[in-house]
């Protein structure tokens, strides 16, 4: 006879689940920590491991405690003191100011200080945004990208004055930048922008004219863009500024009109700013300045923002899956069901393949910021990657993202839209802002297939990609190649219309630049497998790469016609969990 299910039973599988939630988002990660082997060795490698590990425990302890406490008290504008001076300050919750000191004294920010530290910044940011921590993960991304234009392209009297306040490790001393290049004309059309930069005769500009969309509002450093009086129009005439929040104590010619009432990262203040007159500091020469803001603050929040979404997706399948293994429903745990089963890896393979792709920018970033700086000359080849895979990589973790945290809140059913039963209604709102952050899906596409035609990155993605999977000398392994390398060898020629036809390619290149990055995720996953020691990880790898080619890349596949699926399914889920058939 089945065992008739009572309320008091269901509250203890909550409570076992609650109970398993709160892990060591570190050492329990063996995907990470096998991406870590895979890069790194030696001191590095341990530093990393050891990095990995207390700040961990720290998010956990501290850090986890306090963002639940401060989410639903977003800050608030105070643009007078009490004896009505000026000051326009934003004004947080001591929960948050708590939260911001445990991850700035992690390094956070202050390992951008130089060149070379990239995957310690990516563990760093991965476990934050396993919280939900989205209210710090952006002004440290701001941070991060201001940091590194100074010092590439400021003088050294600019660098001097700004930047050991910006890369202070207590939270209460350092410094916080915000980029503002949104303008209510502009948004992605950055050529459209209108804000003046008048010359004051002593090196200095003033910045008058509204920046529509300024994250970070607290910030106390603006890096924004402004056109010169007498510039070309368009993107060519922009220059770069850095903006002090304050001159002499009091409000450097600008005006908060209001914080933004955002969806999502509600922790974080947003807000139209009005400039009049604001001194500012030109980062290298003026007619340079769209290069300098692209190459070193776009494309970092474009790498941080992909590392963002890995973590959410992380977390988010955690929290399924070990739901699926405690809640019971019609006699059994949801987790031995097929089509949850099936959804849970479906979610796996999303988060690998993001997890994947982004380690692999994470090299190029590293590579291409050293480079900038003087070190190693990066390869001409990992230039123009990292050139693709910065855009295509953010625009496909970002909408992966989205998708797996709605299946997340699928798997919990009813529970999964209550704010305080699970962290996934905030994670979902914080993807659809990370979805919109530093370029939508479409923008993000047509900079791809422009940088395809008048850089010619075609060849060199192709290739890198082909080189990689036809590597693959496992039978297993390189059966999967063979469905990736079929794809690719078809997605050349759509490609190559998308380029020369260009009605063609408006319409159709996002599908092929998608199935491109899956591509590159499949092979980059082998690979992995590939040079891994054997056991669950290289196994659950391959699983999961062999899912996303099937699925996403081979025309053919039919799930319904595979009778090995669930074997395949059970394969790419391992131990998580303890979900399995019953």
């Amino acid at each position: 006879m089945t065992q008739r299910p009572s309320p008091e039973a269901a509250r203890l599988d909550h409570a076992a689940w609650r109970a398993r939630s709160v892990f060591d988002p570190y050492t329990t990660d063996h995907h990470l920590r096998a991406l870590a082997d895979h890069s790194l060795s030696g001191v590095r490698r341990a530093d990393v491991d050891a990095i990995g590990r207390e700040f961990g425990a720290s998010m956990v302890a501290m850090v986890s405690p306090a963002v639940a406490a401060y989410q639903h008290h977003p800050p608030r504008l105070e643009k007078y003191d009490g004896s009505g001076e000026r000051v326009e300050r934003v004004i947080f919750t001591s929960d948050y100011e708590r939260a911001g000191a445990v991850l700035w004294d992690a390094g956070l920010v202050a390992r951008s200080a130089s060149a070379g530290g990239s995957f310690e910044q990516f563990v760093l940011l991965y476990l934050t945004s396993l919280e939900g921590e989205m209210g710090h993960m952006c002004p440290a991304t701001c941070t991060t990208g201001l940091i590194r234009v100074l010092r590439r392209a400021a003088s050294p009297e600019l660098q001097a004055a700004f930047l050991p306040r910006l890369t202070e490790y207590d939270y209460s001393q350092a410094w916080r930048g915000a980029q503002f290049l949104t303008e209510v004309q502009g948004g992605s059309d950055v050529g459209a922008n209108a804000v003046r930069a008048a010359p004051s005769g002593d090196g200095t500009y003033r910045i008058t004219g509204e920046k529509w969309f300024c994250s970070v509002a607290d910030a106390d450093v603006f890096l924004i863009t402004a056109r010169p009086d007498a510039a070309d129009s368009g993107t060519a005439g922009l220059g770069t500024f850095v903006v002090p929040r304050l001159i002499d104590g009091k409000p450097n010619g600008f005006s908060i009109r209001r914080l933004k009432d955002k969806l999502g990262t509600t922790s974080m203040a947003s807000a139209e700013i009005d400039f009049d007159g604001a001194v500012a500091y030109p980062v290298g020469d003026v007619s340079d300045g769209f290069k300098i803001m692209v190459s070193a603050m776009l494309n970092t929040s474009r790498w941080m923002n992909a590392i963002g979404n890995v973590g959410i997706m992380r977390r988010a399948y955690t929290e399924a899956v070990g739901y699926a293994a405690h809640r019971r429903a019609f006699g059994q745990t949801i987790g031995s069901f097929p089509l949850v089963r099936h959804q849970l890896a479906t979610m796996k393979v999303r988060w690998l393949a993001a997890l994947h792709s982004t380690w692999a920018l994470t090299a190029l970033d590293e590579a291409v910021d050293v480079d900038a700086m003087g070190g190693a000359p990066a390869e001409t080849d990992d230039v123009a990657f990292h050139r693709f895979l910065v855009n295509a990589n953010k625009l496909e973790c970002s909408v992966s993202a989205t998708d797996l945290v709605r299946s997340a809140i699928e798997i919990l059913g009813g529970n999964g839209a209550i704010e305080d039963f699970s962290v996934l209604p905030r994670l979902l709102r914080d993807c659809v802002v990370y979805e919109q952050w530093e370029g939508t899906h479409n923008v993000l596409t047509a900079q791809v297939l422009r940088d395809m035609g008048r850089l010619g990155l075609a060849g060199v993605v192709v290739d890198r990609i082909g080189r990689t999977l036809k590597s693959i000398a496992d039978p297993e392994r390189g059966a999967i190649a063979q469905v990736a390398e079929a794809a690719l060898e078809d997605l050349v020629g759509r490609i190559t219309r998308s380029v020369e036809d260009t009605a063609y390619g408006a319409l159709h290149f996002r599908e092929h630049l998608v199935a491109l990055v899956r591509s590159f995720q499949v092979a980059h996953m082998l690979e992995v497998a590939e040079n891994f020691r054997p056991g669950p990880v290289a196994d659950e790898l391959t699983a999961a790469a062999g899912l996303l080619a099937s699925t996403t890349l081979d025309p053919e596949y039919v799930p319904g016609d595979d009778p090995l699926l669930l074997d395949r399914v059970d394969a790419c889920l391992g131990e998580d969990g303890g979900v399995s058939r019953q």
